[in-house]
């Protein structure tokens, strides 16, 4: 198992969660190396956990099935439960996102790519539309008078 986690100042806000609905999935951009050969893919890959696709040789269904060009083996991946929301702390710790089946094939980094939600720490008010591509993100909170922000985002990969 691999977990994706995420280390982040949050300021007004908590519960920070990718936007991920079978309605509107969520896609998990990462880089991807195989285990056989250590050979890592040119591109970066993106992984819903609403998508499933068939594994060669009748071995089920995985949510990413990639068959690596250097070494022609087929690994795959699947996202284990939905998306658990990042809880304002302070100081800033280290919390799972997601949690990853990877059966031969690794991922090496995270790119933040698509949107986030939040809601105001004291307030409740829904922030949507958040983007963290950049490693921070500001806005205001009109019920609660105040700047809010995602700030010094960190992202790690970790046997789980």
């Amino acid at each position: 198992m691999l977990a994706l986690t995420l280390t982040a100042e949050l300021d007004g806000i908590t519960d920070l969660i990718p936007t991920d609905t079978p309605e509107s999935p969520y896609y998990y951009t990462f880089r991807v190396q195989c285990n056989s050969c250590r050979e890592t893919h040119p591109n970066l890959v993106s992984v819903s956990r609403h998508e499933s696709n068939e594994q060669s040789g009748s071995r089920g269904e995985a949510n990413f099935v990639w068959r690596c060009k250097n070494c022609k083996r087929e690994h795959s991946a699947s996202i284990k439960d939905a998306p658990k929301a990042y809880e304002q702390t302070s100081p800033a710790t280290r919390q799972t996102v997601i949690l990853m089946d990877c059966r031969g094939l690794e991922f090496t980094e995270f790119r933040a790519e698509g949107e986030w939600q939040a809601k105001g720490l004291e307030s409740n008010t829904k922030f949507s539309g958040i983007d963290l591509s950049d490693g921070e993100w500001f806005d205001y909170d009109e019920k609660a008078g105040e700047e809010v922000s995602v700030k010094d985002v960190r992202w790690e990969i970790r046997r789980g």
